[in-house]
């Protein structure tokens, strides 16, 4: 695969409209033949200051530095949730706009076939590639143009975090999604997705939709009904990340040890789990998550199986 330093979004452009035109065709829902997907292995965010934001990473939330990955914008810097997940960091110049969130690496325990798949459904993905530590990917992208990388893993252990880390395990990313219709056909229809809970401001309306992959626990997040040109500050807000923990009120005792005091209270969602949310000095969310709710949520109901510590 030839690397790229700002390519992505001419093949975002690409992928999102060949993809757009296909969703129309009507895709059966039939996944024979894929491979498992099992959650997500990384995520990538631009950052303007590469320094500040390895203190948020690294100190302030106790990430253990995982050194660089080699990739196609270069050298990036990483940071390890547990064995099979980490946060990447690409420098990026102060003022730059659209998604701070480069891309969402998904775990599937054979790419190749996965690739297949996803070809033999019309899907446009990259060729396949390999990175220098021996890793086998491929680059393709949803209906909207977000970025995901398919990353093999063969996860045959418990998940392990480091010592000292705020949180061992990523349960969820936050796209912002225009049409859940045209994205349900690839993430629902083709990769096998399923809706794990939905809710809104009030029980009559659906503001974000959870979609759980179909091998694992963890699950993208829709962000619905956002204005058509977000600011900074909430595009930051919508495209996120969720860490899980056992507790949101000992995490929160945790940071305050560590000196960081810039996030908001603690809250119960609407999906009935404790909270609490933190941003990256980009503006970027990190929210702190319980594993399982505390009481019965809003608007509907868990229809699949919660994370585990």
């Amino acid at each position: 695969m030839k690397k790229r330093a700002s390519g992505w979004s001419g093949l975002a452009a690409f992928l999102a409209l060949a993809t757009a035109l296909l969703i129309g065709t009507s895709w059966a829902v039939d996944t024979t033949g894929r491979a498992k997907i099992y959650g997500i292995a990384y995520v990538k965010f631009k950052v303007t200051d590469l320094a500040k934001a390895q203190d948020f990473y690294g100190k302030e939330l106790g990430l253990a530095s995982g050194g660089v990955v080699n990739g196609g914008s270069g050298q990036v810097p990483f940071f390890i949730v547990n064995q099979y997940q980490r946060v990447e960091l690409q420098k990026t110049a102060p003022g730059s706009g659209g998604s701070y969130l480069l891309g969402i690496g998904l775990a599937t325990d054979n790419v190749a076939k996965m690739r297949e798949y996803l070809t033999a459904k019309g899907v446009p993905a990259d060729r396949l590639a390999t990175w220098p530590d021996g890793t086998k990917y491929f680059e393709t992208g949803d209906p909207e143009g977000n970025r995901l990388v398919f990353v093999e893993q063969h996860r045959n252990s418990e998940a392990k975090g480091t010592e000292g880390a705020i949180s061992h395990k990523l349960i969820h990313a936050g796209i912002i999604v225009k049409d859940s219709d045209a994205e349900n056909k690839f993430y629902q229809d083709v990769l096998g997705f399923h809706v794990y809970w939905h809710g809104g401001m009030t029980d009559d309306e659906t503001n974000w939709m959870a979609m759980q992959v179909p091998d694992g626990t963890d699950w993208i997040e829709y962000m619905l009904k956002i204005g058509p040109d977000p600011d900074k500050h909430t595009r930051g807000v919508m495209y996120h990340i969720s860490l899980g923990v056992p507790s949101v009120a000992a995490a929160a005792k945790e940071l305050e040890a560590r000196g960081y005091s810039g996030f908001e209270p603690p809250k119960i969602g609407k999906d009935g789990k404790w909270q609490l949310n933190l941003y990256d000095p980009d503006d970027t969310r990190v929210e702190l998550m319980e594993f399982t709710p505390v009481q019965k949520p809003c608007c509907s109901e868990f229809t699949g199986t919660h994370p585990k510590p």
